[in-house]
C-alpha cells in the first residue's frame, strides 16, 4: 500500500493542534487527544491499539483504553445490534472519550463504529477539547473471516448471525482519515510505527528514543 498514513482535511498547526479548535479548548486539554480506531471485526485494531498504548506510555502520555467488547460489557451491557444501539454505542464511547481528552489523556478507542456520520459526531465532541486521530484499520472480509478464531463469520455467511458488519449489514470506511493501516501488508509491529510517526508529524507525541 502506497498511502498507509494518510492525512485528512484536519491540518495541524505547529504546535499540533488542529486550525478549527477553540483556543479555550486548547487551554483545558493539557495533551490529551483520541487516537480512533475503526475497522472490520478482526482487522486488527485492538491487537495495534494495544502495543501503540505502551509505546505512547515510554514517551510519557497518560493512556486510557476504551476497547469496544469491553465497553459493551460495562458501559453499553444491554445494547444489541441494531443501527440505533450501534449509534448509541458509539456515543457513549465518544463521551467518555472526550471527557478523558479534556484531562489529558492519550485515549485509544477501538470500535468497529461502522458508521461515517456516527464517528463524525464522535470527533466533534472530542475536538472540544483536543484533536482526533480517526485511524483506519483496512483489511478485506475475506482476510477477516480467515482470522476470526470464533467463527462469527462463518455462522454470519451461513445466515446464522444476522446484520453482521461486513456481510449483510454495511461498513462504511472513513473518507479522510488520519491513518490508513493496511494489516494485510502490513504486521502489528509496523502499524504502530505508522502511527507514532503520524503523531509525531502531528505534533501530539515527542520523538521516539532509543532506550
Amino acid at each position: 500500500m502506497t498511502n498507509d498514513a494518510a492525512t485528512s482535511n484536519h491540518p495541524a498547526q505547529p504546535d499540533g493542534i488542529f486550525a478549527h479548535e477553540h483556543p479555550e479548548s486548547r487551554a483545558r486539554r493539557d495533551g490529551g487527544f483520541t487516537l480512533w480506531f475503526t475497522g472490520l471485526s478482526g482487522a486488527g485494531k485492538s491487537t495495534i491499539a494495544h502495543l501503540v498504548g505502551p509505546e505512547l506510555e515510554r514517551r510519557g502520555a497518560i493512556v486510557e483504553y476504551l476497547d469496544g467488547d469491553t465497553v459493551r460489557t460495562h458501559l453499553s451491557k444491554g445494547l444489541g445490534f441494531s443501527k440505533e444501539d450501534r449509534d448509541t454505542n458509539i456515543e457513549r464511547i465518544g463521551w467518555v472519550a472526550a471527557r478523558l481528552t479534556r484531562h489529558g489523556a492519550a485515549v485509544i478507542a477501538a470500535a468497529i463504529s461502522p458508521y461515517e456520520e456516527t464517528r463524525r459526531r464522535a470527533r466533534m465532541a472530542i475536538e472540544e477539547w483536543g484533536p482526533f486521530v480517526e485511524v483506519y484499520v483496512r483489511a478485506s472480509v475475506d482476510e477477516c473471516a480467515r482470522r476470526d478464531v470464533k467463527g462469527l463469520y462463518a455462522k454470519a455467511f451461513a445466515g446464522e448471525i444476522k446484520g453482521f458488519t461486513g456481510v449483510d449489514d454495511p461498513y462504511e470506511p472513513p473518507s479522510s482519515p488520519e491513518i490508513v493501516l493496511d494489516t494485510e501488508q502490513h504486521s502489528p509491529e509496523e502499524s504502530v510505527q505508522l502511527i507514532m510517526t503520524r503523531l509525531e508529524e502531528l505534533g501530539l507525541v515527542a520523538a521516539g528514543v532509543t532506550a
